[in-house]
């Protein structure tokens, strides 16, 4: 059984939620709350498994209450339900500690398969907020600088030349292209050359993404 906490400070919400989730026979709605102190507190008491959390609430907002109450109980899945679709709201919940984020024109049995996923360790994410997460993170891997030498360094693994032919062709010894590919892995948020490759397609002029 899926336990439930939901969190929002329109009664009608909690009620048609709470209507709506105990409809399934494998979830049960253990609480409500209607600000983010609440939401907290009861948390701590109840231990759910999921969490429905609104973000503009009074006391507490949706951001404050999930960043402390992932903090506490790491295990527990807070998925963020709110009509706000705005870049800010949707990245500020996901770096709070949020596994998903739906909105509340979602249907009925889409409300419910987020419940389901988020229980079972996956990230529902409205499309919306996939595209959000999607773009901010294509920003910080294309600021992401690297130096000249770096640049050469990665267009010869491109090529898929060898540490040897590489620091042949550039005037470099080994040991100085190892330590190019060590900066350049930390620099890319990358674990090998191959996907140093795929993001120097995707990132650098005058290389084929095929």
């Amino acid at each position: 059984m899926i336990e439930v906490l939901i969190v929002d400070d329109h009664a009608v919400v909690r009620r048609g939620l709470q209507q709506l989730l105990e409809g399934d026979p494998d979830i049960t709605v253990v609480g409500t709350a209607e600000d983010g102190e609440q939401a907290v507190a009861l948390a701590a008491e109840l231990e759910p498994d999921v969490i429905l959390m609104d973000l503009s609430m009074p006391v507490v907002d949706g951001v404050q209450a999930t960043k402390r109450i992932t903090a506490a109980r790491p295990e527990v899945a807070v998925v963020v339900l709110t009509s706000f679709a705005d870049q800010r709201r949707i990245l500020d919940a996901l770096a709070a500690g949020a596994a998903g984020y739906l909105l509340k024109d979602a249907d009925p049995d889409e409300l419910i398969a987020g419940v389901r996923s988020a229980a079972q360790g996956e990230s529902p994410l409205h499309p919306k907020a996939a595209r959000v997460l999607l773009d901010a993170r294509r920003g910080e891997t294309s600021n992401r600088q690297l130096s000249a030498r770096e640049e050469e360094v990665l267009r010869a693994v491109v090529e898929g030349l060898p540490n040897k032919r590489i620091a042949r062709r550039l005037g470099i010894t080994e040991r100085t292209v190892k330590a190019h590919l060590t900066r350049i892995f930390q620099q890319l948020n990358v674990a090998d050359r191959t996907q140093a490759a795929l993001w120097a397609r995707e990132h650098l002029p005058e290389i084929d993404p095929a």
